[in-house]
């Protein structure tokens, strides 16, 4: 993946989840991203215009493809939040750590890199917590910060 744009000003975001619509998901985005500020330390930026993310790292791919993203974040999309925890998709063991937590969480879906929870009250918030920062943790052992 890489960023068409990234940014970084604070009332992007807070704007961005000001205009979330139904007032359900509007308040789910809030809670996530309280959640994700509290486990990652990082303050959130836009990655692209309905991404929020939380810190990022720098790869080169060995087809030489460089990749400049966000180490964890999430989009609360119309039909589902979609939640971008990345370590469980990069890393063995993460996987396996991933998979455990995953079935204590409640209702959700899997994509290719993503989570998907349509609401919040739909899932344990404890063990998302878990999870985004056993995730987070991946992220920094697989790309450390510079």
């Amino acid at each position: 993946m890489v960023a068409t744009s990234m940014n970084a000003d604070p009332a992007a975001v807070a704007a961005f989840i000001e205009a979330v619509e139904p007032p359900a998901k509007h308040a789910d985005a809030e809670a996530l991203d309280a959640l994700f500020r509290k486990v990652t330390g990082e303050s959130p930026r836009l990655w692209g215009p309905t991404i929020i993310g939380y810190g990022e790292y720098r790869t080169t791919y060995e087809s030489g493809r460089a990749v400049h993203w966000m180490r964890s974040g999430f989009s609360p999309r119309k039909a589902k939040h979609s939640l971008y925890l990345n370590g469980g998709y990069c890393d063995a063991a993460a996987a396996t750590e991933r998979a455990a937590i995953l079935a204590r969480l409640g209702k959700h879906s899997e994509g290719k890199s993503c989570l998907y929870i349509n609401k919040l009250a739909d899932v344990d918030l404890g063990v998302l917590e878990e999870m985004i920062a056993a995730d987070w943790q991946a992220m920094l052992r697989i790309y450390p910060p510079d």
